[in-house]
């Protein structure tokens, strides 16, 4: 990874759980990363099973198989600039909150969407 390290992703109950990241999602995010000229903070990378029901989540999060993150983006222009990039790497879930933007590649939940938080 370019821009990333893997402590990054980790689930914040578990050091060391950010290898549970799929390997072509990384490449993903510094593709967008690249794209996008800004820097990212991960606010949630991978999830434990445990670490997920505390946060009262889906149970079935793409979090918890490493095929998804949230990207800090406190202005309309980060928003913008994540979701263009995420968009021209080929990811299409993905979600928009007003601090951050989730992106997922997991095939098995619908797909293409756009939703909001």
């Amino acid at each position: 990874m370019k821009h990333f390290i893997l402590q990054e992703f980790d689930s914040p109950d578990l050091p060391g759980s950010g290898s549970g990241m799929d390997k072509h999602f990384l490449d993903l995010l510094d593709q967008m990363r690249e794209e996008a000229g800004i820097p990212f903070i991960i606010n949630s990378g991978f999830r434990t099973l445990n670490w997920n029901a505390k946060l009262g989540t889906t149970p079935n999060s793409a979090h918890t198989r490493g095929l998804a993150a949230d990207i800090a983006a406190p202005t309309s222009r980060e928003r913008f600039l994540i979701v263009d990039a995420a968009i021209k790497a080929g990811i299409h879930r993905i979600g928009i909150g007003k601090s951050f933007v989730h992106v997922d590649i997991d095939g098995t939940l619908p797909f293409p969407c756009l939703w909001l938080y």
